[in-house]
């Protein structure tokens, strides 16, 4: 039998990729359709630098070599590697020695005894009751399965998809954490801006009611103005304290995300680096290209199709070779004398006749998940054509709203300015001074957030795209 009959063929379908429903263009952006080159292997680069805050360049860099979610990916995908080294060992025959030296006998009784030689070189003491016996061997011994039907191969093809399955679930893990720390900085950044407008305040407001206080003792103010202008007082010191609150509650979310313990991690305050990255054209395929939770289903679909095979492979015959050389004596010496050896090789087959539908059944249960795995590959790709289309809207939206909030903002300042002036010569009532206060500083806080939304929208956009910011339809896409 020649080594190409024993190679044989891998029963079972041969992988095919399954389509994906992909839009021409994105309704909310631009850019047409091109065929995706899957390219989420490549290095997607410190995406997070277009941000052009040297604080958060510093906190991403721990992301891989502190995060445990990264580091237990990360061991995950080693395990899955090491699982494919053990399915391609078993293309290779198992060789094994084993050696082995023992004396034996029988009686219990005296005596001179005489030695006899007896054959094979065996001694033997009789007379009295003594009679003891010497042998040593040693052998290989040899044993293959050849992979005539492929189920080897085809186990080894599931192993290998399912190893890049995980190496993608572990690019989305990285990908996740850097993303989840990106939004969380911005958010403490926003919460840095919102302590120094809600202390702003809380001194304005001070300010308001010492004003109150001295109209009231001179008589030309009631005592609810007082009143109106404590309560408003004690509220911009609540919302402090809760914006205080917020910030710790962010700043312990990026301690763990970079690995350290919260009690010993401290960011300290610092000018908030407002960059928000202009939106780069894409195309819906470069989602192929780079999100690797796509890459991930697409590879569970070739892994669960070569189980098909493997299942398939259980209706033919299981092929064994054996093969065994070795030596055997009773002295150690002439163990290796060729007279000494012992040598056998053989073949078995077997084959299963009757199983009540066993093998049909697993046959059947594989193509099942693969069909699932297909459902489940089309289901992420639509889902990551939502996060963009949601995305792009979100960043449309934000743009033009900041433009308006900025405006809403200056004329709330400048009406503020206009009551209190005008309550201090006792022209209109401390009612229109408080809501004009708290128009503005409505105002100024809804600026601040959309600030905050339109960084934390630019991450999403980044991580629905697959972590490419810049996306060409080239196969080495730039970083």
């Amino acid at each position: 039998m020649t080594s190409a009959a024993l190679a044989g063929c891998a029963v079972g379908p041969n992988y095919v990729r399954p389509t994906a429903p992909l839009s021409q263009t994105f309704k909310e952006g631009e850019g047409g359709w091109s065929p995706a080159a899957p390219a989420d292997t490549l290095d997607r680069g410190d995406w997070w630098s277009v941000f052009g805050d040297p604080v958060l360049n510093e906190l991403e860099s721990k992301i891989q070599i502190s995060n445990q979610n990264v580091v237990a990916a990360e061991a995950a995908y080693r395990e899955a590697r090491a699982a494919v080294a053990e399915q391609k060992s078993q293309l290779f025959p198992t060789v094994a020695i084993d050696g082995s030296g023992t004396r034996s006998g029988t009686g219990g009784g005296g005596g001179a005894g005489t030695v006899i030689t007896g054959a094979g070189g065996s001694t033997v003491i009789a007379g009295g009751s003594n009679k003891a016996t010497t042998q040593y061997r040693v052998s290989g011994d040899a044993s293959w399965t050849p992979d005539v039907w492929g189920k080897i191969r085809r186990s080894i093809e599931s192993a290998k998809s399912t190893a890049q399955a995980t190496g993608a679930d572990l690019e989305a893990a990285k990908l996740s954490a850097q993303g989840e720390l990106a939004t969380d900085y911005f958010g403490l950044r926003s919460a840095d801006e919102e302590l120094n407008i809600d202390r702003a305040t809380v001194v304005a407001y001070a300010r308001s009611l010492t004003i109150t206080q001295n109209r009231y003792t001179v008589g030309t103010t009631v005592r609810s103005d007082v009143y109106q202008a404590q309560t408003q007082l004690k509220n911009a010191e609540s919302a402090l304290a809760g914006v205080e609150q917020q910030r710790a509650t962010f700043e312990h979310a990026i301690a763990v995300l970079t690995g350290a313990p919260p009690g010993d991690f401290t960011i300290k305050p610092d000018k908030w680096v407002e960059t928000v990255p202009p939106v780069p054209a894409v195309v819906p395929s470069a989602i192929l290209q780079r999100r690797p939770d796509i890459a991930g289903a697409e590879r569970r679909v070739q892994a669960a199709n070569a189980q098909i095979g493997v299942q398939v492979a259980a209706y033919y015959p299981d092929i064994s070779l054996t093969g065994s050389y070795g030596f055997a004596a009773s002295e150690l010496g002439s163990l290796f004398n060729s007279a000494n050896s012992l040598w056998s090789y053989g073949a078995s087959f077997a084959e299963t006749v009757f199983d009540a539908g066993s093998r049909r059944a697993l046959v059947n249960e594989a193509k099942a998940t693969h069909d699932q795995t297909v459902a489940q590959y089309r289901e992420t790709v639509l889902e990551a054509l939502q996060n963009v289309e949601d995305e792009l809207a979100a960043t449309r939206v934000l743009a033009k709203q900041a433009d308006l909030l900025h405006e809403a903002s200056a004329a709330a300042d400048a009406a503020e300015k206009i009551f209190l002036n005008q309550y201090q010569s006792g022209t209109v009532d401390y009612t229109d001074v408080v809501t004009a206060e708290t128009a503005a500083y409505t105002a100024r806080i809804a600026v601040v957030q959309n600030a905050a939304q339109r960084q934390t929208t630019a991450v999403a956009l980044i991580q629905a795209l697959g972590g490419g910011w810049k996306t060409t339809t080239d196969p080495k896409l730039s970083k």
